[in-house]
């Protein structure tokens, strides 16, 4: 069966289609032997194999040109005039940057011809031609059209979701950003909320692994930039769709008795709309999306042995029902050519109720010892408002960039809880109330040069959390009368960049410094008998550096290097304990500290006709590694998990992407990624809720990933897309989780001459998705095996006007 998958892999094809790029703007400025500058001055581009004419243009009143959509190839620039000598300057098209300025050029009756130019254009198969990012269109992915972000996340390459979290090259530690922003649904510095986002809000997403100092300098494992759609047609525009959907159609495995059933037949709603109006100067948006879905979010079986012989079965079914509403709206206003001012905003509310059951029984199920039912009911808001300017100079390309983003989130939550013990019944709850401010302050100027560019800019972020939680425990609760209290975090972060693009002939060079302050305080309750205030700061430089040499214009090669750093969330150093299940707290660790990366990457791309591979070579050292230790007080079957720093671990691995269009009617992408995860030994002490001391000795396991599909173009503009993915064993903290495989299919078809579109998908068609974990704490191990939803059907509609 094994091997039978392994083939399945090497040979179903994946797909997933890049945004085009529209080329470079070429501009310089032309004057005469006086430095006086000549208007009206014809500029024209040939072709270098036979001097055929490309593209032309004359110099406006100032003697400065400017020619758009430059693409790859080799050219000759010619500037003639009577009385001067005409000049015929050989270049190349490259890949490096929108905007090049070729500086000067003087006519003069002896002028010479000028040394060689080189220009960059784009590429427009999935990694970009500098190979810094990969950037994937939505609209193309059949298989995941009407479901979440996060769904839509998981085909693609080099991308894996374990426990609803994003991973790159098998590391969750990622940034997410909105419209190239951090944002409280997707969290400042960590990953949230990707799961209720609507796909069908989003244009495309970009995958960064070696982000360049302009981008803040947390998530070593990269930065994964969700850009909405936005429309800037002139006139009134949009698009309305509608998506419904079913999932968990059948039992996977029966529940264990005395308990509620499992969500069936879940449904899913999703209608959304997008508006645009742009006339003379003015342009303005609004989408509007809402999610309605019901989920079986866990339906996890597990077994735990203690040391001492005790042996626990248990079941973890968790019905959700969640509700997503979005508006996004703003205006673009362009009082000239030079100067842009937007105003936007961003407003959601997530609405979560959480019913499950767990129930406890001995060895051989034969004794029930408890039955814990609980009620989780969570409200978050979230406003963002964002102020931008953007002034062009008269260098096409030179810019200067002014933005201020404020964003209020609000987590209001809601746990009430009932333990059914055979002698007693006991009922806690707890009420969680958190504020959260953020306000940044960006300035970025961009200088287009003759060979590159130039990018500085300074960033100031001021963020704080007030948090209150009320702790009401009922008879003979678990937790200690004091979990409750009151905690308030505050951030301040300035930083400054500076980075430098240079290209020539044969070499790309792009080096970048951030220089960050960041100061973190936390002020605790003075009466947690636990944790006292804590708080860190740092001043540290983080570097970038990528070198590239062009074997050829189809043939690059690439070394990048970077260091990047992973600050604690506020959630990760909360001090309240919070139920993960009746028998596992989660804590946060106040004394929790930054873990710092250091990456080296060496890439290669090659390009054909119709078809490209890229591949990679990667080793990321990190220092003070935080991942989440489960430990038991002794005496105790409470298991305690919390955040810690353990010490030092490395991620070494390789990638490779290949993609190749067969025929008009068929083309296939294939992605495959193999790392290897290592912790070195260490020592650490949970201080809650006493101290209790953990050795682990040194962890490490070889993983592996592969994504596979293909993309038929069918008659009457229908199109069928086939997703495989399989996902080998990997480690998790304290032990490992087994290999996944899934399959996924959709068809979407074009009607109404093109304004329509329906479309048909499911996921997980063969219900494979069945995480198997195995964990090994101080005194116990567990294993355990997730029933959880996974394979869904969806029938949508989308009209564009």
């Amino acid at each position: 069966m094994y091997r039978f998958i392994s083939l399945l892999l090497l040979i179903l094809p994946f797909f997933v289609s890049a945004q085009t790029s529209s080329g470079v703007t070429v501009s310089g400025m032309i004057r005469d032997g006086n430095k006086i500058a000549i208007p009206y001055l014809n500029v024209v581009f040939k072709a270098a194999k036979d001097s055929s004419f490309v593209v032309g243009t004359v110099t406006n009143d100032e003697g400065r040109f400017s020619l758009a959509g430059v693409k790859n190839g080799n050219y000759i620039l010619e500037i003639s005039m009577v009385s001067f000598k005409t000049i015929r300057q050989p270049f190349t098209a490259g890949t490096l940057s929108n905007f090049l300025d070729l500086g000067l050029i003087e006519l003069e009756e002896d002028a010479k011809v000028l040394n060689e130019v080189k220009i960059v254009a784009g590429q427009s198969d999935g990694v970009s031609a500098r190979m810094d990012k990969k950037t994937f269109t939505l609209a193309n992915n059949a298989t995941q059209t009407g479901g979440s972000v996060l769904q839509a996340m998981q085909n693609i390459p080099g991308v894996t979701i374990q426990d609803g979290k994003v991973q790159l090259r098998g590391n969750d530690k990622v940034a997410v950003l909105i419209d190239g922003k951090q944002n409280a649904v997707t969290g400042f510095g960590s990953q949230t909320g990707l799961d209720n986002i609507p796909a069908s809000a989003i244009e495309s997403i970009e995958i960064i692994n070696n982000p360049s100092a302009r981008y803040d300098a947390n998530g070593n494992a990269g930065i994964i930039n969700i850009i909405y759609k936005k429309n800037r047609q002139e006139g009134f525009n949009g698009k309305i769709g509608l998506t419904t959907g079913l999932g968990a159609l059948w039992i996977r495995k029966e529940n264990l008795p005395t308990i509620r059933p499992q969500y069936q037949a879940t449904p899913k709603l999703n209608p959304s709309v997008s508006l645009n109006y742009r006339k003379n100067k003015m342009n303005t948006f609004l989408q509007g999306d809402w999610l309605y879905t019901q989920t079986l979010n866990r339906n996890d079986f597990a077994q735990r042995v203690y040391d001492d012989g005790t042996v626990i079965n248990q079941q973890v079914k968790r019905n959700r029902t969640t509700t997503f509403s979005t508006i996004k709206t703003g205006m673009d206003w362009n009082p000239d050519d030079r100067n842009t001012f937007t105003l936007s905003a961003y407003l959601n509310r997530e609405k979560i109720l959480d019913r499950g059951d767990i129930p406890y029984f001995n060895g051989d199920f034969s004794v029930r010892n408890r039955l814990w039912q609980f009620l989780e009911d969570e409200v978050k808001y979230t406003a963002t408002a964002s102020a931008l300017y953007q002034h062009k100079f008269v260098q096409p390309g030179h810019l200067l960039n002014a933005g201020f983003n404020y964003t209020f989130h609000r987590e209001d939550e809601k746990y009430f809880f009932t333990n059914i013990m055979p002698s007693f019944t006991g009922e806690d709850s707890f009420k969680l109330l958190s504020d959260e401010h953020v306000a940044d302050l960006n300035l970025d100027y961009i200088r287009p040069l003759k060979h590159g560019r130039l990018e500085a800019g300074i960033k100031f972020r001021r963020r704080t959390i007030p948090t209150d939680m009320q702790f009401f425990p009922g008879l003979n609760s678990p937790l200690d009368v004091n979990a409750g209290g009151w905690a308030d975090y505050k951030e301040t972060i300035p930083a400054v960049y500076g980075n430098y693009v240079f290209e020539s002939n044969r070499f790309e060079l792009e080096a970048g410094l951030r220089f960050e302050y960041v100061k973190v305080e936390y002020d605790v309750n003075p009466n947690h008998n636990t944790y006292s205030s804590d708080g860190y700061d740092y001043t540290r430089p983080f570097p970038n550096l990528r070198l590239s040499y062009k074997l050829s214009d189809k043939n690059k090669i690439s070394v990048f290097y970077n260091e990047r750093v992973d600050r604690p969330n506020e959630v990760d150093i909360r001090i309240f304990p919070k139920y993960d299940e009746p028998e596992v707290i989660k804590v946060g660790n106040p004394t929790l500290r930054p873990q710092f990366t250091k990456s080296i990457e060496l890439g290669h791309k090659l390009t054909w006709n119709k078809g490209s591979v890229y591949s990679a070579i990667y080793h990321k050292m990190i220092d003070a590694t935080i991942t989440r230790i489960a430990t038991v007080v002794p005496g105790n079957t409470l298991i305690y998990n919390i955040f810690q720093n353990a010490g030092e671990s490395r991620n070494t691995g390789g990638e490779i992407t290949y993609q190749q269009e067969v025929a008009t009617w068929f083309s296939f992408n294939t992605g495959v990624s193999l790392y290897r995860n290592t912790i070195d030994a260490f020592t650490i002490n949970n201080r809650y809720p006493v101290p209790t001391q953990y050795t682990m000795p040194r962890e490490s396991i070889t993983s592996w990933n592969s994504k596979l599909n293909g993309m038929f173009k069918l008659p009457k503009k229908t199109e069928l897309q086939f997703s495989a993915v399989y996902l080998a064993p990997d480690i998790i903290p304290q032990g490992k989780i087994g290999s996944r495989f899934s399959v996924d299919m959709g068809v979407k078809k074009q009607v109404q001459n093109g304004r329509g579109e329906l479309f048909l998908n499911g996921t997980d068609l063969f219900n494979t998705l069945n995480p198997r974990r195995e964990v090994r704490g101080n005194g116990f191990s567990l294993i355990s095996t997730d029933y959880l939803e996974t394979q869904v059907f969806r029938l949508g509609y989308s009209y564009k006007f």
